[in-house]
């Protein structure tokens, strides 16, 4: 059955009195700090990335806006592409997607012809609570945000199969033009949204739907992977910063614990004074699958870099 929301999908088709795509409506509020996220492939991101980090450096220094990958085997749950986060004012954010945007199109998409703008896809992501601002009473401001950008926007329904996932891929299809007013479109709206303030987190907070993903099926019923290398338990020992130790195993252990059961995977944290070698770092050593081995990792990563950000 066809999602509720596909009915609003894209139309190309604008009034003969459209204003430029780059025009600003009236806007309150934006100043404060914000983000967005969306999808890349493997290939894009390392383009944004660039050669030692350079590109991202650059983009950074020119729009003053912070710009975070996930890492390159961090995906979105039920895709293969990255995420990347860029955080700022609303301003900061539009110049470095622009930018980013207008480098992955020169590098990445084919034109049609000559003198043709070429078209693309953006994959935005939106906070299942904070659809039903976009979209709007009957459609109606999903229809506005079309008929304005001349953009196609296209909402995703929410996958089920991905237990603990609440987010949802708002698509955006046309020019590079049409596809930034859209963006200004959903940002404006997302700043009337209290609650999307609260979902800002590190680019990559679906290690809990990702492994809840490969454990169960869609009616989450169990399912038992046998014979298979994955789930043979196996050690890994990593690096983690003496002074990030107290995020990771939190108040009364309560974040030790909540890695632990999401993962599977057994976790010791060596004493104090019992670094890796020629490191100050403390040693944490994770037990499990594979599987269970990357979702702690990934989990681990994502405390340690939200206390850096603090």
């Amino acid at each position: 059955m066809e999602s509720p929301d596909a009915r609003y999908a894209s139309s190309t088709e604008a009034p003969p009195n459209q204003s430029s795509p780059r025009d600003s409506p009236t806007r309150e509020g934006t100043e404060k700090n914000t983000h967005i996220r969306f999808l890349v492939s493997n290939a894009e991101a390392g383009s944004v990335i660039g050669k030692g980090g350079t590109t991202i450096s650059e983009f950074q220094s020119q729009t003053g806006a912070r710009i975070q990958l996930s890492r390159n085997h961090e995906f979105f749950p039920g895709t293969s592409d990255r995420i990347i986060m860029v955080s700022g004012t609303f301003d900061e954010i539009l110049r470095a997607v622009d930018l980013i945007l207008s480098k992955l199109l020169n590098e990445f998409c084919v034109e049609d012809g000559e003198d043709v703008d070429p078209k693309s896809k953006l994959r935005l992501i939106v906070p299942n609570s904070s659809c039903g601002g976009i979209i709007g009473k009957g459609g109606a401001n999903i229809k506005s945000f079309i008929e304005d950008s001349r953009a196609g926007i296209k909402i995703s329904p929410l996958d089920n199969n991905f237990i603990g996932l609440n987010d949802r891929l708002v698509t955006l299809t046309g020019t590079l033009d049409e596809q930034m007013r859209a963006v200004e479109l959903i940002m404006l709206k997302l700043a009337e949204d209290p609650h999307y303030a609260q979902s800002f987190s590190a680019p990559f907070p679906y290690a809990a739907a990702a492994y809840n993903a490969m454990n169960y099926g869609a009616n989450g019923a169990g399912v038992k992977f046998q014979n298979n290398k994955e789930d043979r338990s196996t050690s890994v020992t990593i690096g983690v910063a003496d002074e990030h130790i107290g995020v990771v195993v939190g108040r009364g252990g309560k974040n030790l614990m909540e890695i632990s059961q999401v993962s599977g995977a057994r976790i010791k944290i060596s004493d104090r004074g019992d670094f890796m070698s020629g490191t100050s770092d403390r040693k944490v050593t994770i037990t499990g699958s594979q599987r269970a081995i990357r979702v702690a990792e990934a989990m681990i990563s994502q405390k340690v870099a939200s206390a850096s950000d603090r």
